[in-house]
């Protein structure tokens, strides 16, 4: 099938959100593999960790690992309606789902998801740092400080707790997948912060997948384009959510089911020999 029919350009809602947004006010709504997704028993007897895996790329992540076999919990801000219904998904595939709402841009917090993993669902064999916070600011000087300070906090610092804290943890095998962006290559002015978060992110995984390998532990990327989630009409102007996506050789935004086999690819025996990767899944942007 045509992946462009079997993914149309949506029709955007000019309806916005207040950050971070719910997948259950999402107009149109997104597709996380709900009805598309089939697995293969790839992740049978795994346990992943996945940050921000209530609602967009997060839940289509948990999904997919959930119908390879794996057991999942779930980390989230607030958005606890998105979160049961993400645990329902889980749960249908016969797999155990843990909720733990929280701050991740606290170092505490990180530190409790990871012991929070190994006390409820046994072990952990998948970290999946997902979860983000952006603005769209035209210029630098409406940047605050203290909104700097919380997209570092929630992109950058949380990834370096949850990888500190579980690294020790993580048995041979073991993966670890960070979300960078095709911002961290080709940057939006008005995501400055946010890009350069994505860079910083790009960075940190090659440099720790030199370390971790030495345990047996794999560190990779997956870089999106732009993905149709709640993230994007709770922080961009109307006019920005109702372009979003056409800049991309496909001239569309993609949706959360068509980026879940990247990370099933990365977290499973199909990519042993790949580590300090980045992945693109991006709608023909480059990554360069």
């Amino acid at each position: 099938m045509n992946p462009q029919k079997k993914h149309p350009k949506p029709p955007y809602s000019s309806r916005l959100q207040k950050p971070p947004g719910t997948e259950r006010k999402m107009s149109p709504p997104a597709d996380h593999g709900e009805k598309s997704y089939q697995g293969s028993h790839k992740l049978v007897g795994k346990v992943a960790l996945i940050t921000g895996g209530d609602s967009g790329i997060g839940r289509a992540v948990a999904l997919a690992f959930a119908r390879e076999g794996a057991d999942v919990l779930i980390s989230y801000l607030n958005e606890h309606g998105d979160a049961r219904d993400t645990a329902r998904l889980v749960q249908a595939e016969g797999r155990r789902c843990i909720l733990v709402a929280g701050d991740i841009g606290k170092e505490t917090h990180c530190i409790k998801l990871v012991k929070d993993c190994v006390n409820k669902l046994g072990r952990l064999d998948l970290l999946v740092n997902n979860a983000a916070h952006q603005r769209v600011e035209e210029d630098i000087a409406d940047i605050s400080s203290a909104e700097f300070d919380r997209t570092f906090r929630t992109n950058v610092y949380a990834m370096f707790h949850l990888c500190k804290a579980a690294l020790p943890l993580i048995p041979e095998g073991g993966v670890i997948i960070n979300v960078a962006s095709i911002q961290a290559y080709q940057p939006s002015p008005a995501l400055l912060a946010y890009a350069a978060t994505k860079g910083a992110i790009v960075t940190f995984t090659k440099a720790l997948s030199e370390m971790a390998i030495k345990k047996g532990v794999r560190v990779n990327a997956v870089a999106p384009g732009p993905i149709w989630t709640p993230l994007i009409p709770a922080t961009m102007p109307k006019k920005r959510v109702k372009e979003f996506g056409k800049d991309t050789p496909m001239g569309r935004a993609g949706q959360p089911a068509e980026l879940a086999p990247a990370f099933v690819y990365l977290a499973s025996k199909d990519s042993t020999y790949v580590t300090g990767e980045v992945i693109g899944v991006t709608g023909g942007k480059p990554l360069s």
